[in-house]
C-alpha cells in the first residue's frame, strides 16, 4: 500500500491498543459521541458486510484507507456497538487479516496478527460465545506465520475444545490435528496429552456424525481428514486396545473383505493383542475361511486358464480321462517344447498304467523323447511297457525276447541321462534273470549275438543274449 495508507495504518494500530484501555465491551447507546460512531458504522459496513479478507485485499487504497478509518473510528467510540452485535470485532479482524497478507514485513504480519487475536480476546470477554470464538481463534492462529504449529496455538485449540466439547466447530479438526502430530514429534507433546485430545475430537466428530442432521458430513469428512495425520504417530502413541475400538467397526463392516480382515488382525497383532483372546480367534478364523474361498477361486481360475497344470492335478486326483483331455489342450496352446514334451511323456505313462493302450503310449513316449533330448524317463517308461505285455507275447521264448526289449531300452535310457541311471540299474538288475534260457536257444539254432524280432505289438529288432 501506499505510504500514506500505511502511515494512517500504524495510526490505527496505535488507536486499538489505545482503545483497549478503555471498557472493551463499551456501547454507542449512552455515548455521547453516538451519532458519530453510527456514521462511521454506516460508512464502513458496506465495504466488509459479507466479505472476506481476500475481498478487502483487492481494494483500491483510497477505498481501503476510507472503510478502514471509518471501522477505526467506530471501535474506538464503541468497541461493541450496540451490545447486540460482535461486527466491530469480527469486521476487525478482516481489515487485519488483509493487511497481513498484503504486508511482506514479517514484523508488521506478528503486530497484525496480535491485534487479531486481541479482538477475539475483546469479543470473548464481552460477547461471552467463547468456545467458538476460541474454535476460531484456534483456526485462524494455525494460518498465521506468527502462530502456525506453535504451543500457543495448541492451547488455543484445547480451550476450545475443552469449552466447547461436543458443540466444537468441525473445522478445528484438521488444523488441530496437524499441531498434535508436529508438536508430539517435536517433544513439545506428550503422550498422555495427544491420547487425551485425539480421544475429545473422536468422541466429539462420532457425536456429531450420529447427532447433527446438517453438519454431520462434514464433522465425518472433518474426522476423516484428521485420522490421516494422526496415522503418521499412531503407531508410536496408541496400544491394542485402541486399535482395537478403532478397527472393530471396520471389521464388522468389512468381514466379508479378505484384505480388511487381514489388515484388521495383523495390525492388531502388531500392536500386541493377545491371538488367544475371543475377539482375536473370530477375526483369525474370519480370515481363515475367506482365504480359503479366495485361494479356491484362484486356484479354480488358474486352472481353468492353465490347461497343463490342470492336467497334472486332474492326474493325481485319479481322474485320468479328463487329464488326457487337458493334456491334449495344453499341446494345443503351449509352444515351450520342453512343456510338450511332458504332456506327451504324461498321457503316455496314463496310457501304460490305467489303461493299457500300449501303441498310443509307445507313441506319445516317443515323441516326448524326440522334443527332450537326453531325457531318458520315456525309454523307461517303453521298457515297462515291454516288460509289463512280456507274458502276452506268445510262448516263453518270445517273452524272453520282450524282456531284451526291455532291458534294452533301459541301457539306453541310462546311457543318455544319469538321473534315471539308478532306476534303469535296478530294472535291469530285476529283468536279467527272465533272459532267455541259452539251451532254449540251442534247441532253436539261435546263437548268442544274433537278431531276432520281438513278437506281438512289440516288433522291436533284438540281438540274443542269454542269461
Amino acid at each position: 500500500m501506499k505510504t500514506a495508507l500505511h502511515l494512517l495504518i500504524t495510526a490505527g494500530v496505535m488507536v486499538v491498543f489505545a482503545g483497549a484501555l478503555n471498557a472493551q465491551c463499551k456501547t454507542w447507546n449512552d455515548s455521547p459521541k453516538k451519532e458519530e460512531a453510527l456514521d462511521a458504522h454506516s460508512v464502513y459496513r458496506p465495504y466488509v458486510k459479507g466479505k472476506q479478507s481476500a475481498d478487502l485485499e483487492k481494494m483500491d487504497d483510497a477505498t481501503f484507507n476510507t472503510a478502514f478509518e471509518s471501522w477505526k473510528k467506530a471501535y474506538d467510540i464503541a468497541p461493541a456497538a450496540d451490545g447486540q452485535r460482535a461486527t466491530h470485532y469480527s469486521d476487525g479482524r478482516l481489515f487485519y487479516q488483509a493487511m497481513m497478507n498484503k504486508t511482506t514485513d514479517a514484523a508488521k504480519k506478528k503486530e497484525y496478527a496480535d491485534i487479531m487475536m486481541r479482538l477475539y480476546d475483546e469479543q470473548i470477554q464481552c460477547y461471552q460465545n467463547e468456545a467458538f470464538l476460541l474454535g476460531r481463534k484456534a483456526y485462524d492462529m494455525f494460518y498465521m506465520p506468527a502462530f502456525g504449529y506453535s504451543a500457543q496455538t495448541m492451547e488455543t485449540f484445547k480451550k476450545a475444545v475443552d469449552k466447547g466439547s461436543n458443540n466444537s466447530e468441525y473445522i478445528v479438526f484438521d488444523p488441530m490435528a496437524q499441531v498434535m502430530v508436529y508438536l508430539y514429534k517435536n517433544k513439545q507433546l506428550s503422550k498422555d496429552d495427544f491420547r487425551t485430545y485425539h480421544d475429545k475430537l473422536v468422541e466429539i466428530a462420532d457425536y456429531n456424525v450420529k447427532n447433527n442432521q446438517q453438519y454431520g458430513q462434514y464433522y465425518e469428512a472433518g474426522r476423516s481428514r484428521m485420522e490421516v495425520h494422526f496415522a503418521e504417530v499412531e503407531n508410536d502413541i496408541f496400544d491394542c486396545d485402541y486399535f482395537k475400538n478403532k478397527l472393530t467397526p471396520l471389521y464388522e463392516q468389512k468381514k466379508d473383505s479378505l484384505e480388511t480382515v487381514k489388515y484388521v488382525y495383523v495390525t492388531l497383532r502388531q500392536r500386541g493383542c493377545d491371538s488367544t483372546a475371543q475377539y482375536m480367534v473370530e477375526i483369525h478364523d474370519t480370515y481363515e475361511k475367506l482365504a480359503k474361498v479366495y485361494n479356491a477361486k484362484l486356484e479354480g481360475e488358474l486352472r481353468e486358464k492353465n490347461p497343463g497344470y490342470d492336467a497334472a492335478l486332474l492326474q493325481k486326483e485319479g481322474k485320468y480321462s479328463q487329464a488326457i483331455a487337458r493334456y491334449k489342450e495344453a499341446l494345443e496352446t503351449d509352444n515351450n517344447e520342453d512343456n510338450k514334451a511332458q504332456y506327451y511323456y504324461s498321457m503316455a505313462f496314463i496310457q501304460t498304467w490305467e489303461f493299457g493302450q500300449y501303441q498310443t503310449a509307445r507313441d506319445n513316449a516317443r515323441k516326448a523323447a524326440s522334443l527332450r533330448p537326453n531325457w531318458g524317463r520315456p525309454y523307461l517308461l517303453i521298457g515297462d511297457m515291454y516288460a509289463k505285455t512280456s507274458r502276452n507275447c506268445g510262448d516263453d521264448w518270445n517273452s524272453r525276447l520282450a524282456i531284451i526289449a526291455a532291458i534294452d531300452k533301459y541301457a539306453y535310457a541310462r546311457s543318455i541321462d544319469s538321473d534315471v541311471a539308478g532306476e534303469a540299474n535296478e530294472r535291469i538288475g530285476n529283468y536279467s534273470a527272465a533272459l532267455p534260457d541259452r539251451q532254449e536257444g540251442f534247441m532253436r539254432g539261435v546263437s548268442e549275438g544274433a537278431t531276432a524280432t520281438v513278437g506281438c505289438w512289440i516288433g522291436e529288432t533284438v540281438k540274443v543274449r542269454y542269461k
